[in-house]
């Protein structure tokens, strides 16, 4: 594969799909210089440019994909012109000599750039959303597989009431088809500059075309129709509005936030021996350590995640990172791809913890039967808290376990509830909805499913990551 092939970072190098890295890749970028070229001279001959022969528009249309040659030619003609577009105009030239007068005729150097940034910033989305889908697919699979195994919820980083494995993996879940939806949105309304002139007013166009006015808004149609765009932005200047550029990266960077929440859970769920990320036969975890298992997969993600947020900010000034925004959330996808298609779950681990924190979940019910019985909502909350405190204390100072059952037996006020306790410590009790919320959300006709319908073949198609060391 030649140096022009792929876009050259670490990131492609290390954590990139083949298909983003080309898409940014030497080769891509100016071989689509060439087809807006192509797509004008040709659009051109058809609104009656009679300068604009058959045969230049042969040469043209052979020579679309930049060749290494090309770029030896373009590199020898920038050193002499000192501007990268015209150095490529005259190594199309040779290669094109019947089209050498016409290329690149009426049009100033952004509309082979903008119009490229466009084309490629579609292209980049649609590798996302393609990815997203397929991270959602993952994601809907583990929650159904899991909806109904009972799990400590977690507020304010203290165990809380329960809810479902498969229920947060649904969370997960939703916050990703925000993304989705987010990315989809300014996918649709992504235009094209077309044929704008040097400042946006068509003039040359205008000129060209004899001052018809309507053929130079026939001509942006044709180019629009050429390049797969729905229409062009109804103003420009040289460059398109770099407002278009920062509504992009604000969706595009969504993902960042998504996959640092769902890996930082992911990586304290392996703190806690529940739940982790995939990890190898042979995989090392520390070469010291050598016990350790560590989340390498999710602490990368987040890393990478920290870099894509950090993009809307450069944004507003400046559109340099474009390239790199999209390789970041390509690296991301490819990872949580990974990750969440190989997700561990340790069931006996999860269901040992919930009992360690089970009887403190019971009281809220407790109270309540007791109210139902004719006791004192506010006598029966004070009698449980006194229990639950000095049960904590036994299991916090004395390391001994959670005893809070024993004691309210062994508590007279409790009598009229003490042959229920042992059937009120299921797990299953504590739920609520999780079941139906998972099904509702991620099941069969669910609305995770409805969403992903757009994306089958995409799902079907894509094989899970593999990731580089």
């Amino acid at each position: 594969m030649s140096q022009y092939d792929t876009y050259q970072t670490s990131l492609t190098g290390r954590y990139c799909s083949p298909a983003m890295s080309q898409l940014f890749s030497q080769r891509s970028r100016h071989s689509t210089w060439r087809k807006l070229w192509f797509f004008l001279a040709k659009s051109q001959k058809e609104l009656g440019i009679e300068t604009i022969t058959a045969d230049a528009l042969a040469e043209m249309e052979a020579h679309l994909t930049v060749t290494d040659a090309d770029f030896d030619t373009a590199r020898i003609e920038e050193k002499k012109r000192r501007h990268d577009v015209m150095a490529h105009v005259h190594a199309y030239s040779a290669v094109a000599p019947s089209a050498a007068g016409i290329i690149h005729y009426g049009a100033t150097s952004c509309f082979v750039t903008d119009n490229t940034e466009l084309i490629l910033m579609r292209d980049a989305l649609d590798i996302l959303l393609s990815r997203i889908a397929k991270l959602l697919n993952n994601l809907i699979k583990f929650a159904m597989k899991w909806k109904a195994e009972p799990t400590l919820s977690w507020t304010h980083l203290q165990a809380a009431q329960l809810q479902s494995v498969g229920k947060r993996a649904s969370q997960w879940a939703q916050d990703l088809m925000f993304d989705l939806e987010n990315i989809e949105q300014v996918r649709e309304n992504l235009k094209f500059r077309g044929a704008q002139g040097t400042t946006g007013t068509q003039a040359s166009f205008l000129e060209i075309f004899g001052g018809d006015s309507a053929k130079c808004d026939e001509l942006n149609k044709l180019l629009c129709q050429k390049a797969g765009f729905k229409d062009c932005y109804p103003v420009s200047s040289q460059t398109y509005s770099r407002k278009i550029d920062l509504m992009v990266a604000n969706a595009v960077a969504g993902l960042g936030s998504t996959a640092q929440k769902i890996c930082g859970d992911i990586r304290l769920l392996a703190n806690w021996k529940e739940i982790e990320e995939p990890f190898e036969t042979s995989q090392i975890g520390s070469s010291a350590m050598a016990y350790k298992r560590n989340p390498m997969r999710c602490e990368r993600i987040c890393s990478l995640s920290r870099a894509l947020l950090s993009k809307p900010l450069n944004f507003a000034n400046t559109f340099a990172d474009q390239w790199l925004m999209f390789l970041l959330a390509d690296a991301i996808l490819l990872g949580m791809d990974n990750v969440t298609d190989g997700l561990v779950v340790y069931p006996q681990r999860i269901r040992s913890r919930v009992q360690e924190e089970l009887p403190f979940m019971i009281t809220e019910s407790i109270i309540m039967k007791l109210v139902a019985k004719g006791e004192s909502r506010q006598e029966a909350h004070e009698q449980i808290r006194v229990l639950s405190h000095e049960a904590g204390y036994a299991v916090k100072h004395e390391g001994k376990p959670n005893d809070l059952v024993s004691r309210i037996k062994n508590t007279e006020f409790f009598k009229p509830v003490w042959d229920e306790l042992d059937d009120m410590l299921r797990a299953e009790l504590y739920m609520g909805r999780s079941v139906e919320i998972v099904e509702r959300f991620c099941g069969g006709g669910g609305i995770v499913e409805e969403k992903l319908k757009r994306y089958k073949s995409s799902v079907e198609n894509l094989a899970t990551a593999q990731l580089a060391v």
